[in-house]
């Protein structure tokens, strides 16, 4: 445990890794300031010393994944001509699973002032699902010039299968429902023929 005064490194990122392992470990029921802190390690206050409060840092923390996950939609773009078009497309799909993906999307739907705070930030232009669709879009784009994905395939019309369907799995996966990324997997394979 941190003692109290000390600087804790890294916090956001440590309090988000935590709150994540809370909720994958416990269910979204069991995430409180003080399950996240003490998951940390570190002292009670520190989440609120951060955040405005709990609402506030489940947002951060959805909105920080979503940045993370069109990061790595973004950088499909230098992987065209590389490996193969289903294995790069589905591990931008899955990166969305990661973690307490899930789980996370339950809670935040769950919260209504979180809710809000995540449509504000991403009506303002913080990357989400919108991001994502277009960094895929480009990239099933730049792939379709190489040859590599046919020219009958709509890049548009794929993304925004791809990232619809993730919304969906997403949005209606809990405990006890079938691991989402199998069938995300197939779909890819679908669209991209192979």
């Amino acid at each position: 445990m941190s003692p109290r005064g000390v600087a804790t490194p890294d916090v956001r990122e440590r309090l988000f890794a935590a709150a994540e392992r809370v909720v994958e470990r416990d269910g979204p029921g069991a995430l409180t300031s003080r399950a996240v802190t003490t998951e940390a390690g570190c002292a009670k206050g520190l989440l609120h010393a951060h955040f405005a409060g709990l609402d506030e840092f489940v947002a951060e923390l959805c909105l920080d994944r979503f940045a993370r996950t069109t990061a790595k939609a973004r950088a499909l773009l230098q992987l065209a001509g590389q490996g193969t078009v289903a294995r790069n497309l589905t591990a931008v799909a899955l990166a969305l699973f990661d973690s307490a993906g899930p789980a996370l999307s339950g809670l935040a739907m769950s919260r209504p002032t979180t809710t809000r705070r995540i449509r504000e930030s991403l009506g303002g232009g913080a990357p989400g699902f919108t991001a994502i669709e277009e960094a895929i879009t480009t990239y099933l784009a730049a792939e379709q010039r190489l040859g590599r994905v046919a020219e009958a395939i709509d890049p548009s019309t794929v993304a925004l299968a791809i990232v619809g369907t993730a919304h969906h799995l997403l949005m209606t996966n809990w405990p006890g429902t079938p691991d989402p990324r199998p069938p995300m997997t197939r779909l890819v394979a679908t669209l991209v023929g192979g």
